[in-house]
C-alpha cells in the first residue's frame, strides 16, 4: 500500500514542486546513482532524490532511508510523513541545529539558516514551509521532539536497514556516533545477570545454571569487571562448563574463560576444579595463576569474540552487519578473510563469504592452497546461487592440481572432486544441462586419478550425479554470467 503522504505528492504536482524546491526531496529524482539493496533482504523502493546524487528510499514500506552519492546511508524516519516534516521544519541548511538547544534554540537556530542561505527571501521560505506543511497535513509538534526522533531514527540504522552496493556487496557508511558497538549490546545481558548473581539472587543462578548462552555472557563482563567477591559465582559457572562440555558437540571457550577467571585468585582448594577444565593441565595453586595469567595474554577478546557471541545470542542481523563491515575494511591479510569467510558463511550469507573467498583466492601462492580455496569458493558461489561462478572457481581447483598432481592422492583430490559433483546435482535441479554435463566430465576424470579410497567414499555420490546426468533431456538453459564476486547479486541462499 503506498504511503499517504507519498500518494498525495504523486497527485499534487504543487507540493512536489515546493518539496523539490527548496526542501530537496524530489520525487522526479527517484533513482540512485548504482544499484543497491539492504543487507537486511526487506524491501527498497527510491522515492525521491536531492540535488547532490542522493536518494530517499523506502525500507519494508515504511521506512525512509537517505544514502548519499558518496557512500553513506542512515535511515531518516519511520515514515514518509516523519521524513517530510524532518526536511521541512529541520531542512539541510540548519547546520546549527543539535540536541543540546531547546525548543526557542532550535526555532532560531532554523530561522538563522533559513536567513544564511537564502538571506532576502528568507520569509518566502517560511511561507512555503508552510504551506507544504498544511498540504500535506503534517503535524505540528515541537522541534525538539522532531529532532528526537531523527536522532533515534539515525541511529536505528543497524543492523536492519544497512544498504549495500550490489555489484561489490560493500556496505554504506554510518557515522561512528550513531553506531552502537556490539561489544556494549551482547555484553548488556551478560552484565545484569551477573549483578543479580553478585547480589545473590537464587533465581539469577538457576538462569545461569540452565542457559550456557547467559553463563556466555556472564563470564565476559566478569572478564572485564571484576571484583574480590566473584570467586564463589566463577566456580559455579565453571562447575557447570566441566559438567556440560561433556555432552555437547560444541567446544565454545567458555570453560577457559571460567578457569582462567578461577585460576586467577590462586587459591589450593580450587585446584582439583581447575584440573578438571584443563585436562589436568594445573596442579598446584601456584601453577594456575601462571597458567591464567599466561592465557589471559594469549586469548585477548576481539571483533570476532562479539560476533560469536552476538550469533549465540540470537542477534544474526547485528552479527553479520559487523562481519560485512569488517570485510570492507580487511585488505590482503588471508587469516582474517578466512576467518571472516568462515563467519560469514556460518551465519548463511554465502554472498558475503564469497566476497571474502574470491580475496583470499587471490592471495594464495602454492597450488595446493589454491586448489583448497578455489574448491571452497566453488561451494559458497554454488549455495548463493552463482552456478557459472562455482564453475570457474572448481576451474581454477583443477588447473592448481595439474601444478599440483601429488595432491589427488590426498584429501585435496577428494574435496576438489566431491565439489565437482555437487556442482553436477545442483546445475541439473537448475535446468543447466550443459553446465551439468560438462562438470561431470571433469569429476569423472577426477575420479580417475584420486586416491581409491577417495573414490569409494565419494561412491554414493558420484552415482547419483551419473543418474542424474543420464536422465537429463537434450537441451541447454545455461546462461552466462559476468565474473566477480556480487555477479548475480547479492540475495542469501
Amino acid at each position: 500500500m503506498t504511503d499517504p503522504v507519498l500518494q498525495l505528492l504523486r497527485t499534487r504536482p504543487d507540493l512536489a514542486e515546493l518539496a523539490a524546491c527548496p526542501f530537496n526531496f524530489d520525487i522526479d529524482r527517484a533513482y540512485h546513482v548504482e544499484g543497491v539493496h539492504l543487507a537486511s533482504g526487506a524491501s527498497l523502493e527510491a522515492i525521491a532524490g536531492d540535488d547532490t546524487g542522493g536518494t530517499y528510499f523506502l525500507c519494508g514500506g515504511t521506512a525512509v532511508l537517505h544514502a548519499s552519492s558518496d557512500g553513506y546511508a542512515s535511515l531518516l524516519a519511520e515514515s514518509v510523513s516523519e521524513a517530510l516534516e524532518i526536511l521541512v521544519r529541520l531542512p539541510w541548511w540548519c547546520e546549527d541545529v543539535s540536541a543540546d538547544l531547546d525548543e526557542e534554540g532550535l526555532l532560531a537556530a532554523v530561522r538563522e539558516g533559513d536567513a544564511d542561505t537564502y538571506e532576502e527571501t528568507a520569509h518566502e521560505i517560511d511561507a512555503q514551509r508552510r504551506t507544504l506543511i498544511a498540504g500535506l497535513g503534517l503535524p505540528d509538534r515541537p522541534l525538539t521532539e522532531l529532532h528526537a526522533l531523527s536522532e533515534a531514527a539515525t541511529r536505528r540504522t543497524e543492523p536492519d536497514h544497512v544498504l549495500l552496493n550490489s555489484d561489490e556487496l560493500c556496505a554504506y557508511q554510518l557515522e561512528e556516533c550513531y553506531r552502537q558497538p556490539l561489544r556494549e549490546i551482547v555484553l548488556a545481558p551478560g552484565r545484569a545477570a551477573l549483578e543479580r548473581l553478585r547480589s545473590d539472587d537464587p533465581a539469577a543462578r538457576e538462569e545461569a545454571a540452565a542457559d550456557p548462552v547467559l553463563r556466555a555472557g556472564v563470564l565476559r563482563a566478569a572478564r572485564s569487571d571484576r571484583h574480590d567477591g566473584d570467586l564463589p559465582l566463577l566456580r559455579l559457572l565453571l562447575e557447570h562448563e566441566n559438567a556440560e562440555q561433556a555432552e555437547r558437540a560444541e567446544r565454545f571457550e567458555e570453560r577457559w574463560l571460567a578457569a582462567m577467571l578461577v585460576a586467577s585468585y590462586r587459591r589450593d582448594e580450587d585446584v582439583p576444579l581447575l584440573r578438571a577444565a584443563t585436562a589436568g593441565r594445573i596442579t598446584s595453586s601456584a601453577e594456575a595463576v601462571e597458567w591464567a595469567r599466561a592465557e589471559e595474554a594469549r586469548r585477548p577478546e576481539d571483533d570476532l569474540t562479539w560476533i560469536d557471541l552476538a550469533h549465540r545470542q540470537g542477534r544474526t542481523e547485528n552479527a553479520r552487519v559487523a562481519l560485512i563491515r569488517l570485510l570492507d575494511d580487511t585488505g590482503p591479510d588471508a587469516d582474517r578473510l578466512r576467518r571472516l569467510s568462515r563467519a560469514l558463511e556460518r551465519l548463511g550469507d554465502h554472498a558475503q563469504a564469497a566476497r571474502g573467498q574470491f580475496n583470499l583466492l587471490s592471495l594464495q601462492d602454492s597450488p595446493q592452497d589454491r586448489a583448497s580455496e578455489a574448491s571452497v569458493l566453488a561451494r559458497l558461489e554454488r549455495r548463493k546461487g552463482d552456478l557459472p561462478a562455482a564453475a570457474r572457481a572448481l576451474e581454477k581447483a583443477r588447473t592448481a592440481l595439474e601444478a599440483f598432481p601429488e595432491a589427488r592422492r590426498l584429501g585435496l583430490g577428494r574435496l576438489v572432486t566431491e565439489q565437482h559433483l555437487e556442482l553436477v546435482l545442483a546445475a541439473a535441479e537448475a535446468g543447466d544441462t550443459e553446465l551439468a554435463r560438462t562438470t561431470m566430465g571433469h569429476a569423472r576424470r577426477l575420479l580417475a586419478t584420486i586416491a581409491e579410497e577417495s573414490a569409494k567414499a565419494l561412491s554414493a555420490l558420484s552415482t547419483q550425479a551419473k543418474w542424474t546426468v543420464a536422465r537429463l533431456p537434450s537441451g541447454n538453459a545455461s546462461s552466462a554470467l559476468p565474473d566477480g564476486p556480487g555477479a548475480t547479486g547479492a540475495g542469501l541462499s
